[in-house]
């Protein structure tokens, strides 16, 4: 969705967690994630994400806002992101999720038993 100030964000993962559950939203990141990387090094590089910005409706976006991207979730400073940033920041990003982590957590840790 487009609005004046720029891209504005509808929390759908919510909605995806109620009906894939807490595992199945798990591999459905893990999808996306693997959408992204570059497959040579097995992380979203710059170059990887910029390839691959059209595919997410972003095919507009400048070299910075690419960058800014990154930098939101690498978290080990290497200017990438990894498997694990990634999901991360996509809970990060997700107000709903974030107040509903603690029965995701729970559910996970119980489906692994």
């Amino acid at each position: 969705m487009e609005s004046q100030i720029g891209v504005v964000f509808e929390d759908f993962f919510p909605a995806m967690v109620e009906k894939l559950g807490a595992e199945g939203f798990m591999k459905e990141l893990c999808n996306g994630f693997r959408l992204l990387m570059d497959g040579e090094k097995g992380v979203i590089t710059f170059e990887s994400l910029k390839r691959s910005s059209a595919l997410l409706g972003l095919q507009d976006l400048s070299d910075e806002e690419v960058v800014c991207m990154l930098r939101e979730g690498d978290l080990n400073g290497d200017g990438t992101l990894d498997e694990m940033e990634f999901c991360t920041l996509m809970f990060r990003l997700s107000p709903g999720l974030m107040k509903s982590s603690r029965n995701l957590l729970i559910e996970s840790i119980f489906n692994e038993m």
